[in-house]
């Protein structure tokens, strides 16, 4: 029964390959005949042709048989209805094992002709079988022991380049495979195991760096997961804490509109109260004065009468005058009225600035020191300090017009005036040129120089630029922090403070900035590197690496620096 099974399933291999086409391999369509007798699908055969066009023959693909003129392609009905039958069997190509071998496939050895694709190598024969050639490995009781694996291109390894002998030995010596006559002759005091035996062993130790590996694996997986756990904690913590802060500042912003609202409210009402009063007194006023006009006009009108008797009779008749309901004189004050409210309230902004100076350099702190993982050992070799090395660039629209840029804008030299184009981020009176790249991070780079004098430094981007002022100048203002370098000292500057420096004098100085941790140092780079200076503050924008020359008295050339190529 088996037997039965065994040869069905072969025949209808066979039959998928007999009506399959050896150009595309896959069952035949539209399948015409060839005057040699081989049938292929009429789109393959066309397309093998067209590529012979050029020389006017045309041969068969598998007996290479040359055809002149061009065969005319005719359908082949019959065949055409032999593999409509076998596509309804559900044959639909040639099985794996059973096609002709490729360029990159591994060919067998025993077919003549076009070659089938090898279905198996065996390692004791040293050849690779197609299905067919392979069935006597599977029949014959010696055969059977062989070792058979997929097919393998690299047989010839297994094969001694000296002797011509299959490798079964393992030299532990050389730690190589070599065959049963290596053993006699150059390795024949070499300790030997048979290469089966060495396989168990290495086997071994392989399982045991798999496993070591897959508990790397599992650990690191944990690992991930955790980060992942932190991540989340962490994004979660960072939206709250920007809520929390929001509310927080729209109750800080509220409280201050409330106040604002009650000095507004004050301010009306005491203008509303002190308004009513004036109006009053401003009422009462203009009454007297018009009883005191009309008071004067009939003084006036006596004063005119002729008749003495007249005016003694009537002269009593008139009333006395009433006493004034003011101060004989209102006393304008030279008052400054509500400018004390406003000087008051500008007094208040002040000290909110300050507190909100003092406090936000507190937040900001607080901010930069949340991380969820730790902070990576500061290098201290320059082995580990090259490992962080940042390409800097000069930027020829930032450098004076007295400095000339070269070495592909890595060196800066002082010269004569330049004529550069006018550009907003040039310095105008300082000898000094900023990086083009901005830097964050872990940062390492290397300055040459020679001449009276030499500023490295770093700076924010909203440094000034236009003057002679201290605010343009490199370590003289809170924007920036430079070390000076000269023949026999060193100093560093940063908002106009100098500190002295001691060291060995170096014509090359290595500058490390940690944006992150806040952290800027200084080298005197030579055989060793020796810190200089080291600086831990808050940077709250990214840096740009900057250079200032010493500005002579008269100009003597040779001043310059240069940004090391360190890659």
């Amino acid at each position: 029964m088996f037997m039965t099974s065994k040869m069905a399933q072969r025949g209808s291999r066979m039959d998928s390959q007999r009506f399959s086409c050896s150009i595309c391999l896959n069952l035949l369509k539209d399948p015409v005949t060839i005057p040699c007798g081989h049938s292929y699908c009429m789109s393959c055969i066309k397309g093998f042709w067209d590529g012979e066009d050029q020389r006017r023959s045309y041969s068969c693909p598998q007996c290479r048989k040359k055809f002149t003129p061009k065969p005319v392609l005719e359908k082949n009905i019959m065949l055409s209805d032999l593999v409509e039958d076998l596509k309804k069997t559900g044959l639909q190509a040639v099985p794996a094992d059973l096609c002709y071998a490729g360029p990159e496939d591994v060919a067998c050895d025993v077919c003549t002709g076009i070659k089938m694709k090898a279905a198996k190598t065996c390692l004791v024969c040293l050849a690779s079988y197609c299905y067919n050639h392979l069935q006597p490995h599977h029949d014959v009781p010696g055969l059977k022991k062989h070792k058979l694996v997929d097919p393998s291109k690299n047989l010839q390894e297994n094969i001694c380049s000296i002797h011509d002998e299959v490798m079964k030995i393992f030299c532990r010596t050389d730690q190589h495979c070599i065959c049963y006559l290596c053993t006699m002759d150059e390795h024949k005091d070499h300790e030997t195991v048979p290469a089966a035996a060495e396989r168990t062993e290495k086997q071994k130790e392989l399982q045991v760096r798999r496993q070591q590996i897959q508990q790397r694996i599992q650990d690191q997986e944990k690992d991930v997961k955790l980060l992942q756990q932190e991540l989340e904690t962490f994004i979660l913590s960072a939206d709250k804490a920007v809520e929390d802060s929001e509310k927080i500042f729209t109750e800080m912003i509220r409280l201050i509109q409330k106040r604002s609202s009650d000095v507004k409210q004050q301010i009306r009402s005491q203008q509303e109260t002190e308004v009513s009063r004036v109006k009053e007194l401003q009422e009462k006023l203009e009454q007297e004065i018009t009883e005191l006009k009309r008071k004067d006009a009939e003084l006036e009108q006596l004063s005119d009468t002729e008749d003495h008797n007249q005016f003694l009779l009537n002269y009593p008749s008139l009333s006395a005058l009433s006493g004034s309901t003011h101060s004989s004189s209102i006393n304008i004050r030279p008052l400054r009225y509500f400018e004390d409210v406003t000087a008051a309230v500008s007094e208040l902004r002040d000290i909110i600035q300050d507190i909100m100076r003092d406090a936000w350099t507190n937040i900001s702190e607080k901010v930069i020191k949340v991380d969820v993982l730790l902070l990576e050992p500061e290098p201290t070799t320059r082995a580990e300090f090259l490992n962080y090395s940042q390409e800097i660039t000069l930027d020829s629209n930032t450098a004076n017009c007295y400095l000339v840029l070269s070495e592909g804008n890595k060196k800066v030299t002082f010269m004569e005036q330049q004529s550069y184009s006018d550009h907003p981020d040039r310095f105008t009176d300082w000898l000094q040129v900023l990086s083009r790249e901005s830097l964050t991070g872990r940062c390492y780079w290397e300055v040459k120089w020679r001449g009276e004098g030499v500023y490295v430094a770093v700076s924010y981007k909203n440094i000034s630029r236009a003057g002679g002022l201290k605010e343009c100048s490199f370590g003289f203002n809170e924007k920036s922090w430079s070390l000076y370098c000269d023949t026999d000292c060193y100093e560093f500057w940063h908002n106009n403070i100098k500190t002295t420096l001691s060291g060995p004098v170096s014509s090359r100085i290595g500058v490390y900035l940690d944006h992150r941790a806040g952290i800027l140092s200084f080298y005197s780079v030579s055989d060793t590197m020796t810190l200089l200076h080291r600086v831990q503050t808050t940077f709250t924008q990214p840096l740009y690496a900057g250079v200032k020359l010493y500005m002579p008295v008269v100009y003597s050339g040779g001043i310059s620096a240069e940004v090391v190529k360190l890659k």
